[in-house]
């Protein structure tokens, strides 16, 4: 089964407390199967939607892991087409 393993950068702005905010992080990521080669196919610095749950990265360490369900290709998929479903 193909793994793939990256670290995935966020930006955005958000509302907190009614204010306007720039939020920038970076978080691992894990995508497992058919998402591992979606993701595996995705160029760096590409835009991305997805969508997954955190956990943690292993038992002896709590650092949170993001694990990919879904993929959108962001960036020339003018529809908001999902190219990746899980299941």
């Amino acid at each position: 089964m193909p793994v793939t393993e990256c670290l995935l950068g966020h930006q955005s702005e958000q509302l907190e407390a009614g204010s306007p905010r720039q939020v920038e992080c970076e978080i691992q990521v894990i995508a497992l199967g058919a998402t591992a080669q979606w993701l595996q196919a995705a160029s760096p610095g590409a835009r991305l939607q997805v969508t997954g749950f955190l956990a943690a990265r292993s038992r002896n360490s709590k650092q949170p892991r993001l694990h990919v369900t879904k993929i959108e290709f962001v960036e020339g998929n003018q529809d908001g087409k999902v190219l990746q479903e899980e299941g």
